[in-house]
């Protein structure tokens, strides 16, 4: 609690809020989980091949046309749905988190413990049965020799 709070030159208390913090507005994909999947550029969804070429005019229009209409249509969607599109996400991620807290870390604990318990028991069960019918099997066959003969 005591790091939420920053004072100024002044002593006033200054609250920071831990929900907000600094985001790059230049570099927005700092962890590039986006870089190779919706990188598409003009030329990698229309290419002409020698020998079939529009005219020069037509090219570059539809190369000015892909590039804005992306542009924009980009811009307006993520201006209309961008929004509720993250508060869902949120949302999602918060319930995924509350679940993973609340019930499946418990759970696998649990688990670990129940199985804790098993494993005692069968360790002893392996030690007062198994344990000494192999040593009686292993004082019985010690005294068997191999030898090996190698005839030509």
């Amino acid at each position: 609690m005591a790091d939420q709070y920053q004072y100024n030159t002044n002593e006033e208390k200054i609250v920071k809020d831990s929900h907000t913090k600094e985001i790059d507005l230049i570099n927005r994909d700092p962890k590039q989980i986006n870089e190779d999947v919706v990188k598409v550029e003009f030329e990698d969804v229309i290419a002409e091949p020698d020998g079939t070429h529009s005219l020069d005019g037509v090219w570059k229009l539809s190369y000015t046309t892909f590039t804005v209409s992306k542009y924009w249509c980009y811009r307006i969607l993520s201006a209309v749905f961008g929004i509720p599109v993250a508060l869902l996400w949120g949302f999602l991620f918060a319930c995924i988190s509350f679940c993973h807290i609340w019930a499946v870390v418990p759970c696998i604990k649990s688990c670990l413990i129940e199985s804790q318990c098993i494993s005692r028991i069968y360790s002893l069960c392996i030690q007062t049965f198994c344990d000494p019918f192999f040593e009686a099997l292993g004082k019985i066959f010690s005294s068997v020799r191999v030898a090996m003969r190698k005839e030509v």
